[in-house]
């Protein structure tokens, strides 16, 4: 194996290689190589693994979203609803505007 310092960037043929990419075993610069879990990889391994990484899909949002929008729309419902109740039962001399005459 050649030593490092005599490597070269394997995109930039004219940059020294700083690290050595464990994936592919390609040579890179410092603009090639980036640092991911404590790991020096170059940018199309990073790719590679991202895109080999199952997609998590929620399977029930839709149905999670559909309740929580229920349960809204029935927690605002009964609020104005026993708003009104109260409103309602006040005396008729509190909205006449003579409770507060002394």
């Amino acid at each position: 194996m050649q030593d490092l310092a005599h490597q070269r960037c394997f995109n930039h043929r004219t940059r020294e290689a700083v690290a050595r990419c464990p994936e592919c075993g390609r040579f890179f610069c410092r603009e090639c190589i980036t640092e991911h879990k404590d790991r020096v990889l170059c940018a199309s391994c990073l790719e590679k693994q991202h895109a080999s990484r199952p997609i998590r899909t929620i399977r029930f949002g839709g149905i999670v979203r559909i309740g929580q929008f229920l349960s809204g729309s029935i927690f605002l419902w009964l609020f104005f609803y026993y708003l009104g109740r109260i409103l309602l039962s006040l005396p008729s001399s509190f909205h006449e505007g003579t409770l507060w005459n002394w």
